[in-house]
Parts: C-alpha cells; sequence; structure tokens
C-alpha cells in the first residue's frame, strides 16, 4: 500500500483494497458495502464510501463517473479501457494496450495540461442479447462473369477464402 499517501492504515482499510482488488464488476460503494458486510458485518456504509476516496486518490482504486450514474470502483488502477452495455450499465475490462502518444498529441493540439485520459467503449452486454463471439460482417463477392455465372454473387465473411 502507499503508505506516504494513507495515514493510517487500518484493517478495514486492509480489508477493503483486498476486497477492491478481487472483485472484478466494477460494483458501486454500495454494491460494495453489501460485499463487504461478509468479512466485515460492523462496517458502515460511510466508512466504505471514506475509505474508497482515501484509495481512489492514494491511486490505489480508479473511479468512474458515468454520467447520472453512481459512482463504479476498479481495483485495478493500471491504465485500462472498459465497455459498459447501454441496457443495464454492466461495465468490463478491456484487455488492450492503451493508446500511446494520444495525450502527448493532445497536448500539442490543445492549451489543456493534459492530466490522462478515458476511453470508454459501448455495447451489449452477453446476458442482455449481445452476440458471445465475434461474427465477421459478410460482404458480397461477384462473379467475374464467366459463361457458367448467372449474375449471382456468393456471401461470404473475413474469415472465408473463396
Amino acid at each position: 500500500m502507499k503508505q506516504e499517501l494513507i495515514k493510517r492504515v487500518t484493517t478495514q482499510r486492509k480489508v477493503i483494497l483486498d476486497e477492491i482488488k478481487k472483485n472484478k464488476t466494477h460494483p458501486t460503494a454500495e454494491e460494495f458495502y453489501e460485499i463487504l458486510r461478509k468479512r466485515l458485518p460492523r462496517i458502515s456504509i460511510g466508512t466504505v464510501y471514506r475509505n474508497l476516496e482515501i484509495l481512489h486518490k492514494a491511486g490505489l482504486v480508479s473511479r468512474f463517473e458515468m454520467g447520472n450514474l453512481q459512482r463504479r470502483y476498479d481495483g485495478n488502477a493500471d491504465p485500462h479501457y472498459h465497455i459498459r452495455c447501454i441496457e443495464c450499465n454492466r461495465l468490463d475490462d478491456i484487455c488492450i494496450t492503451p493508446l500511446a502518444g494520444i495525450e502527448e498529441e493532445v497536448r500539442t493540439l490543445s492549451s489543456y495540461e493534459v492530466r490522462g485520459h478515458i476511453l470508454e467503449f459501448v455495447g451489449i452486454c452477453p446476458s442482455c442479447g449481445g452476440e458471445v463471439h465475434y461474427k465477421a460482417p459478410e460482404r458480397q463477392i461477384k462473379p467475374k462473369g464467366g459463361k457458367n455465372d448467372k449474375g449471382k454473387g456468393k456471401k461470404v465473411t473475413q474469415g472465408d477464402k473463396n
């Protein structure tokens, strides 16, 4: 734990950090409170909010504010991207390398002091009816025009070879 940024490392704070790092659902403070009560039955919601904010300010936890929705927390504080379901607001990590050089490019194009960037993809999760696996888009192959061609094309996907 970055103890120089956190004055007191309490047992509750250690448990909160341990649990948020294990959790991959990006919970709200209220959702996380319900999870924590299994290990810390006497913890208060105020303690959860306060500690999540302290851990966020220390750079140990990421915090997301998505429009009018509640803040969500992520135990992975390393730079990474997310995808959010537009139906149920589920939030998942996307394991791709963050865009290199984008902050410097924005810095040179603007008068801003760029401190970071957030990239969120949106879609429909598998639970809400989105496709589970990638399906290559279909494209129409036009025949080259021989004697036996009847002018009909063949539908193929990107993975097909002819």
